[in-house]
């Protein structure tokens, strides 16, 4: 027999998280990642060579729907942390939680560090994580009710791919947990089987993309792991902890021995290590667990409400000193002018690389207006990475390129653009042309050391060899 549902207690919590969001999103700019999506976003296909679909096509509907501003591009991140609050406290009943364990789960996970970051802004993120609740929860009630849910497990995990493919995390945690602890009688369900298939006739769109365009997200993988890989596995640990806050992280320790002792859901227990493994073993980044976290976060949250009351009152404290951190360091409070002497641009790589962008668009075109008229109507502007690229859009700015990821593909620019104001880009571009002077450096008034402070402009003019032959050298992953 189900447990009563908190609804009331989790509609305050999850109304209250969408309207902070929404009031707070015009603070400080878009990220890089919005910008990038904007642009994809013009440009619909059943996927890009550096991400699946779903993000940029939900940017693209907030834009139509709301307006092309930061807020309007913000609404359905905004709401789809509504709906993961919802979504944990359902998690919560369904391990026997109690209205207060729903209440519980709802809280932390609506104040959590990730929940406010992926709320704030339009990321993969803000969709990967209902995504990832929703199988899980599916998950759960096939494992704990009836095996008919592993079709609707099997139905959401197929449309996760269409966002990002680390459902596949998931899925291999939970495959390794069933085989390592049980129970193993499942895997001969026809239901289990039904939903696999189901969620791989869903994700077919996604294959046949990968297939035909060379795998671009293996590639893509293995960049970033080049790039980032050491580095992102120090932190690895230390984010894990800090993710979602840290008494989230400490009550997610007594959910894992909840999950553990109940031999139904064991493998679920089991699920999280193996992803964290796996994740450790590509270099990967250390939120790709964030939904295996909420899981073990909500099975904790069961049993401190059934402690005693003692417990009960610790994990509230500690989860209420966890959710000031939080947005402290999530959220846009801080003004912007006294940003870069906190430490949340540090910490908080979405705030940091947040800011900037109206001075970033100004220096690029100082360096527009010092080209004649005669020559304007066919200069171009080349930028190197895609959040560069996607303000300059954003502003207006007419014909501007870019090699970094999917942006290579609407390319190259025409021969006959012989002026490039060049930024962010190495010397070997620079070589391609007859001269190149400075003409700008970027800053930022609030001061703050992001990827854009201290670039360099440049103006360059008699392109030496053609784009259209030099065009594959440029082409990028980061």
């Amino acid at each position: 027999m189900e447990r009563p549902l908190a609804w009331r207690s989790v509609t305050v919590i999850s109304v209250l998280l969408f309207g902070v969001l929404l009031a707070l999103s015009p603070s400080y700019g878009y990220h890089r990642d919005e910008l990038y999506f904007r642009v994809l976003s013009e440009h619909p296909g059943w996927g890009y060579v550096d991400q699946p679909p779903l993000t940029p096509l939900l940017a693209g509907a907030g834009i139509h729907l709301f307006g092309d501003t930061i807020t309007g591009i913000r609404v359905f991140p905004a709401l789809a942390m509504a709906i993961l609050v919802w979504l944990v406290a359902l998690v919560a009943r369904e391990l026997d939680g109690s209205r207060a364990a729903q209440t519980l789960a709802a809280a932390g996970t609506a104040t959590g560090a990730f929940t406010l970051i992926a709320g704030h802004s339009l990321l993969t993120l803000s969709f990967d994580l209902p995504l990832w609740m929703a199988a899980i929860l599916f998950l759960l009630k096939a494992l704990l009710r009836e095996p008919r849910w592993w079709l609707a497990a099997g139905a959401v995990i197929g449309l996760a791919t269409y966002n990002k493919h680390l459902i596949a995390l998931l899925v291999l945690g939970l495959a390794a947990g069933l085989l390592a602890v049980g129970p193993r009688r499942v895997l001969a369900s026809p239901w289990l089987w039904a939903g696999g298939l189901l969620a791989l006739a869903l994700a077919v769109p996604n294959l046949l993309y990968q297939v035909t365009n060379d795998w671009p997200q293996l590639k893509m993988a293995a960049a970033l792991s080049a790039d980032k890989g050491a580095e992102l596995r120090m932190m690895f640990v230390p984010m894990q902890l800090t993710l979602f806050g840290p008494a989230v992280s400490v009550i997610a320790a007594f959910g894992f021995v909840r999950l553990w002792r109940d031999r139904r859901v064991r493998a679920l227990a089991v699920a999280y290590p193996v992803a964290a493994a796996l994740t450790l073993i590509a270099g990967g980044r250390f939120d790709y667990t964030g939904g295996l976290i909420l899981l073990l976060f909500a099975a904790g949250c069961v049993s401190a409400a059934a402690a005693a009351r003692r417990v009960r009152l610790a994990a509230g404290v500690g989860l209420a000193l966890s959710a000031l951190g939080s947005a402290l360091l999530a959220l846009p409070l801080v003004p912007v002018a006294e940003l870069a002497r906190t430490p949340v641009p540090l910490i908080n790589e979405v705030a940091r690389e947040s800011v900037g962008w109206p001075e970033f668009v100004a220096a690029v075109q100082s360096a527009r207006a010092a080209i004649p008229p005669a020559e304007q109507a066919s200069a171009m502007v080349f930028t190197g990475s895609y959040g560069e690229h996607g303000a300059l859009v954003r502003a207006g700015v007419p014909r501007v390129y870019s090699a970094h990821n999917h942006l290579w593909l609407y390319g190259p620019p025409p021969d006959t653009a012989t002026t490039a104001v060049l930024v962010n880009v190495g010397p070997r571009i620079r070589e391609q042309f007859g001269t190149c002077e400075r003409r700008a450096t970027v800053d930022n008034e609030a001061g703050v050391d992001n990827e854009e402070r201290g670039l360099v402009v440049w103006l360059c003019r008699d392109l030496r060899t053609p784009w259209s032959v030099t065009w594959s050298r440029w082409r990028h992953f980061s």
